[in-house]
């Protein structure tokens, strides 16, 4: 028997979980403007803004992990 994979969806996790993502090799994507981005980020994320998020921005990522998406004005 085969089961089919199924796109998981998001899902809004609490501190200790990002944290415990990030240890077992989660991606970290800041979908901020590019200038905000430069500004402050937390280690280790990568950007990819917002708005330019399709399937070829998208493709730098290793599908075989996790990605927490976040946005956040102020760190």
């Amino acid at each position: 028997m085969r089961i089919a994979r199924t796109p998981a969806m998001p899902t809004v996790v609490d501190r200790a979980t990002v944290q415990r993502l990030l240890g077992d090799g989660a991606q970290l994507v800041d979908v901020l403007e590019p200038e905000e981005y430069a500004d402050a980020h937390i280690a280790g994320a990568i950007n990819i803004h917002l708005k330019r998020l399709n399937a070829r921005t998208v493709s730098a990522l290793d599908r075989a992990r996790p990605v927490i998406v976040y946005c956040h004005d102020y760190l």
